[in-house]
């Protein structure tokens, strides 16, 4: 009886196991806030800060176990009315945030003391303007302090506005040049995700979306200059850039459809970290006003961004943000009803949650009320290559 009933109880556990539902991906965190994220930039997995609706800053420097928020950029003014869409960091004490709004409501604040204390270091100087996306690019694995970086604004006067500075934010430089030029009121790009614009320090892309259909645009920078070369010379205005206008199949041109995340994934990486063969590109949008709506929401490009194929199998919904984790060797991909991963470069994706999100730098996810989340590895479906769980921090 006794060898009955143990072997009973071993039996009932199986069952009881096999019934289980498994871990879930996405491994919830505390913010301590209600605000609504949609900046968020891991630095190493172990360091991350992210932004939102209110003046929000926070910031973790121990893998999200405690987020820690940040003293209001001008709080003494209106800092505490500004949406900050953007984020981007070099370590636990130096950051740069993007407030997106209409006109003087887009500016850039700069922290060198952990958020203690912030700079306004730039304001949008185009009354009718609106900014969507900051990125300074990743040298390596790593963000040097010599990093370029890149301001995305909706078009004003029928030119999308694009700024480039090469000194962490101190000095802006517009780009002038015919290639950033669309038909008034058709085209317009999407602050939704902090990620509608990329660059790996020779090519520099941005995503749109409208009427006019959606697109990416990409530029290389073209320029000659040997000694006491002048910002002109070394083409930080942009006006020799050669610009390259392709269309993807995402969204149904719509004002609320088109590409609302752009990133690659560097074949080849030289010993700075930028692309010396093809780029694997992925894009990813759809409609923001259909969550639900699978139609036309990932494409991937394996070609530098020249040419662009719908996804056989897309994600199971509108989505905003997209990454590549080299540990895992899968794309990861989140949106308002939730998040899928592609294993073959974007061309089938398949689902792993339906939370609501809104942006992801890996490990993390940000959404809605104070929403933010960390990958959890050990939870992908089975087949997505995971690396020893000593790797996990790499994402």
């Amino acid at each position: 009886m006794q060898v009955l009933r143990i072997t009973l109880l071993l039996a009932a556990s199986a069952f009881a196991a096999a019934q289980s539902p498994p871990p879930p991906p996405w491994k919830m965190q505390e913010s301590g806030t209600t605000a609504g994220l949609r900046g968020i930039d891991s630095v190493d997995g172990t360091v991350a800060w992210a932004s939102g609706t209110g003046g929000t800053v926070l910031k973790t420097i121990d893998g999200g176990a405690h987020w820690t928020k940040c003293t209001i950029p001008d709080a003494a003014k209106d800092g505490a009315t500004l949406d900050f869409r953007g984020v981007q960091a070099w370590d636990a004490t130096t950051a740069i945030v993007m407030a997106s709004g209409k006109g003087k409501l887009s500016r850039l604040y700069k922290t060198k003391d952990g958020c203690k204390t912030w700079k306004l270091i730039f304001t949008n100087p185009d009354k009718d303007g609106f900014w969507d996306a900051l990125h300074f690019d990743d040298e390596g694995n790593r963000r040097s302090i010599w990093s370029n970086g890149w301001l995305l604004g909706d078009p004003v006067k029928g030119v999308f506005t694009l700024f480039y500075t090469n000194n962490l934010g101190k000095d802006w430089y517009r780009q002038s040049n015919k290639g950033l030029r669309v038909k008034q009121g058709n085209q317009g790009a999407f602050a939704a995700s902090n990620s509608s614009l990329f660059s790996d320090g020779i090519l520099v892309a941005f995503g749109t979306g409208g009427t006019g259909g959606s697109f990416v645009n990409s530029g290389r920078k073209m320029y000659i200059c040997v000694d006491d070369c002048s910002p002109k010379d070394m083409g930080f205005f942009g006006d020799q850039h050669k610009w390259n206008w392709q269309p993807v199949q995402l969204g149904q041109n719509t004002d609320s459809s088109g590409v609302f995340s752009i990133k690659a994934r560097i074949s080849r990486p030289d010993a700075l970290g930028y692309s010396v063969g093809n780029t694997e590109y992925i894009a990813v949008g759809g409609d923001y006003t259909k969550p639900n709506d699978s139609t036309g929401t990932a494409a991937w490009s394996s070609d530098g961004s020249q040419h662009w194929t719908a996804s056989t199998t897309p994600p199971h919904g509108f989505r905003s943000s997209v990454q590549w984790s080299e540990a895992l060797k899968v794309w990861i991909t989140v949106g308002t009803n939730g998040s899928d991963i592609s294993r073959d470069d974007g061309k089938i994706w398949q689902p792993l949650d339906d939370g609501n999100w809104n942006a992801l730098s890996l490990p993390f996810a940000v959404g809605p009320n104070g929403r933010i989340a960390r990958l959890n590895a050990a939870a992908l479906p089975a087949g997505s290559n995971l690396p020893a769980p000593a790797a996990e921090k790499q994402f």
